[in-house]
């Protein structure tokens, strides 16, 4: 076996990241108190409801919005300097004390029982959370190997959202049984949001003592920070976003999104209340959201794999404002918890593709500040929102109309529901014009053929001689130069006449062109000229080479092509994605190959491969490359049908295996099965290219 497969089977031999025992005990104060946190927020808006449910609709809207205000309030106000504050502390006491503070607080809201310590016993809490949540987020690494601490961070994500359906659910089950008892028992006067708040402060407290039986975390980090304000991270995030299409368009989306949510937020306690659901429906809805967002999040990507990510973003953000409109209309309880699992789902969609394409399309020096842009931002937008929603509502009141001696009840939440939608579409709209990367595809037939699990490609002008094109791509030292040689070898014993082109070069123009390019001596060439010598070079090669050939049937195999300036110039460079693509369509005039081989190696990997940097691209540091293979990977994933993504660490033999085996299932006529027998006694060729 290979070193790098030696290493690949080593990290699958080595155990589970809930093997460490420290992190282990982190984790699962992570998750007792994510249920609690998920179950106080059901709790507090319900006993809001609850308590102010004689003084009138109006007063109950206000009260409800006035929770979420007071949650969402501290972390506007005070986020950055707790932040600052919680790293000159010791991690575990600022966690242990945080519980601490939280059980006290939340075990005194039932027993108080008014709303204005509702209020101040929320925003109380939060200030707490405050604290916890940076030293929480500060030590997973502390406990973790570093090659872990991705495989960390997604179970802590998954504890962190994955609670809320669980939350929900015992909240439904508890409040409908505990109206079973009562109604058993009139003597029984134990409210539901009680036992939820005090089961809650029990979650808080076994976290304290969970975290304070924890001696791993170490106290050698104490240092003084600064963190800057929210609005002067809106302010430097805006700068940033503003200048990227596609970025602009996926930060609208969410926070239109977030808005379209906080209107849901602000009203769905009273709105499950007009419909008769109590608290029992009011878990219950709370449960379908985070249930679709689940099926969203693991099953909606599968089921449209053949739809275009940018475009699905915006739909999914279209569909939901409909679906939210039908909510907003309907007034059955039943249908509202189903099309509420959709409208999750819808969110669900666009959460993680938002999330996604923010990882592939900002380079890593600005994805924190992207993150926390839009983390900022969207804390704004829900505190605006949910206040002008449950106060909008209040104004509006509660009416009845009647047609044709039919009543309809038409209230303040149905009408902040129904702007809502209307505002989910209108920002889902406008992402997809913004981020369409498939502008020449009606969308309905794109669609279909997703759902049909195929996806659309655009018929292109009949050739009856046209051959058959594969393009080699990949980083530096990923072999992709040495196996285009081996399948052109292979496809010439086969009996096909093959012609083995590269770019840059290939021509007489693209030699001179490829000298200014690869030149070490160029380092100053601005990213837009650099773009645009190598599509000036492409459109030579495509003329002079690859056309000619294509059209007397032979078969080009091309060592890079297109995506290799979408990955190099695009993301590389930070160029704008669709305006590389656009001069690339008109320099090449569409051709695009019919298989795309994508050897994927890690650029650290392929560079020590490389004994020194031969050329100003090599020469680029590592980021470069790493955001270059981002891209390859993010184009692959966009077109499955037409890449072949082969592991560059396998043994090269069995990489060889692998191209031969799928471009077996594109030629035109069979190639024999000891063709591989042919290919395995050819002699390595060492070249990383």
């Amino acid at each position: 076996m290979s070193i790098p497969g030696r290493a690949a089977a080593a990290r699958r031999k080595q155990p589970h990241v809930l093997a460490n025992a420290p992190f282990r005990r982190l984790w699962t104060a992570m998750a007792t108190c994510s249920l609690g946190d998920w179950l106080n927020i059901i709790a507090l808006t319900a006993l809001a409801g609850n308590l102010t449910a004689e003084s009138g609709f109006q007063a109950q809207s206000l009260a409800i919005g006035g929770v979420f205000v007071a949650k969402m309030l501290p972390a506007i106000l005070l986020g950055p300097l707790a932040g600052a504050v919680a790293d000159r502390f010791d991690r575990r006491l600022t966690m242990v004390v945080a519980d601490l503070a939280r059980f006290a607080v939340v075990l005194s809201i039932p027993l108080v029982g008014v709303y204005q310590w509702v209020i101040v016993a929320t925003f109380l809490v939060e200030c707490v959370n405050l604290f916890w949540v940076p030293a929480k987020d500060a030590t997973v690494p502390n406990l973790v190997p570093k090659e872990r601490l991705e495989e960390a961070n997604q179970l802590n994500l998954l504890v962190t959202y994955g609670t809320a359906p669980v939350a929900a659910a015992l909240f439904a089950i508890v409040s409908a049984v505990v109206t079973t008892i009562s109604a058993a028992v009139p003597s029984f006067t134990v409210a539901a949001t009680s036992l939820a708040l005090y089961a809650n402060a029990l979650a808080y407290l076994a976290s304290a003592a969970m975290v304070f039986t924890l001696r791993a975390i170490p106290k050698n980090h104490v240092r003084h920070v600064s963190a800057p304000s929210v609005l002067r991270q809106i302010t430097e995030g805006w700068r940033f976003v503003g200048g990227n299409r596609i970025v602009r368009g996926l930060i609208i989306g969410m926070l239109g999104a977030f808005a379209a949510g906080g209107a849901v937020v602000g009203v769905a306690k009273a709105y499950v209340q007009a419909m008769g659901g109590g608290d029992a429906g009011y878990g219950a809805v709370f449960c379908a959201v985070f249930l679709g967002m689940a099926f969203g999040m693991f099953f909606g990507l599968r089921l449209l794999k053949g739809l275009s990510r940018r475009r699905l973003f915006g739909l999914s953000i279209v569909l939901a404002g409909l679906t939210l409109a039908a909510v907003s209309l309907i007034q059955n309880l039943v249908v509202v918890v189903v099309l509420t699992v959709v409208l999750g789902a819808c969110a669900g969609i666009a959460w993680i593709i938002g999330y996604t394409v923010i990882g592939l399309e900002v380079e890593d020096g600005l994805r924190g500040r992207t993150f926390s842009f839009l983390q900022s931002l969207a804390r704004v937008v829900l505190l605006l929102v949910v206040a002008l929603a449950s106060t909008l509502a209040a104004l509006f009141g509660a009416h009845v109309v009647r047609i044709a001696g039919i009543s309809y009840r038409f209230d303040g939440t149905n009408l902040v529901l129904l702007l809502g939608a209307l505002l989910a579409i209108a920002v889902g709209v406008v992402a997809l014009r913004h981020m369409d990367d498939r502008p020449e595809v009606p969308i309905g037939v794109d669609l279909l053929n997703a759902l049909r699990g195929r996806r659309f490609v655009q018929a292109e002008e009949p050739d009856p001689e046209r051959g058959l094109f594969i393009a080699f791509e990949g980083g530096e030292g990923s072999g992709k130069t040495t196996q285009s040689r081996l399948l052109a070898i292979w496809l010439r014993d086969q009996g096909f006449d093959v012609v083995q082109t590269r770019e840059p070069g290939s021509t007489k123009v693209g030699m001179r062109l490829r000298a200014i390019l690869l030149d070490a001596a160029h380092q100053g060439l601005s990213p837009r000229a650099e773009a645009m010598l190598y599509a000036a070079d492409r459109a030579e090669h495509v003329e002079k080479v690859i056309r000619p050939a294509l059209r007397r049937g032979s078969t080009v195999v091309c060592d890079r092509y297109v995506d290799s300036s979408l990955a190099y110039q695009g993301a590389g460079r930070s160029l704008d994605q669709e305006d590389v693509a656009r001069i690339n369509r008109w320099a090449t005039g569409g051709l695009v190959p019919d298989l795309t081989v994508l050897i994927d190696v890690p650029p650290a990997v392929g560079l020590r491969r490389m004994a020194s940097p031969a050329d100003r691209i090599e020469a680029e540091p590592l980021e470069f490359h790493e955001r270059v293979r981002r891209e390859f990977r993010a184009l692959a994933a966009a077109d499955p049908d037409r890449y072949l993504v082969v592991d560059g660490t396998l043994d090269q033999r069995e990489v060889t295996r692998l191209i031969h085996d799928r471009v077996r299932e594109i030629l035109p006529d069979p190639v024999p099965q000891e063709a591989e027998e042919a290919t395995g006694t050819m002699p390595a060729i060492r070249d990383f290219g």
